[in-house]
């Protein structure tokens, strides 16, 4: 399966850098956004990155789901843990989840791999 998490972001990379570099003052103001939003408060930031991976399969979002992906692994998220927001997904979004929720943990476990590939 190996395609939706470092090679999705790998895709992204030089579209995003030209349109960032067309548009630099939208792109700083979500950046504050996603820093904010994601910052640790009454929600750590491991579940907050489990929300934003959820909604990501519900939204049908490659690019999120490999961004929140990668985020909930290095917030420390468990596989299990993941699965589990991915069924709050299926839930919430019936069939198209059953999809995209595959995809989501498939992302999850490439960036794991790739940390444990990597020690």
């Amino acid at each position: 399966m190996g395609n939706h998490g470092p090679d999705v972001l790998a895709d992204l990379r030089l579209p995003v850098r030209e349109l960032r570099r067309r548009i630099p003052a939208v792109y700083e103001g979500f950046a504050a956004t996603h820093h904010a939003a994601l910052a640790d408060g009454e929600l750590d930031t491991r579940t907050k990155e489990l929300m934003a991976l959820a909604i990501s399969v519900v939204q049908q979002c490659d690019g999120c789901i490999a961004s929140h992906a990668r985020g909930a692994h290095r917030a420390g998220a468990t596989a299990e843990q993941v699965a589990e927001a991915i069924g709050v997904s299926i839930l919430m979004a019936g069939g198209p989840a059953t999809v995209y929720g595959p995809r989501a943990l498939a992302a999850f476990q490439e960036f794991a791999g790739a940390d444990s590939a990597s020690t």
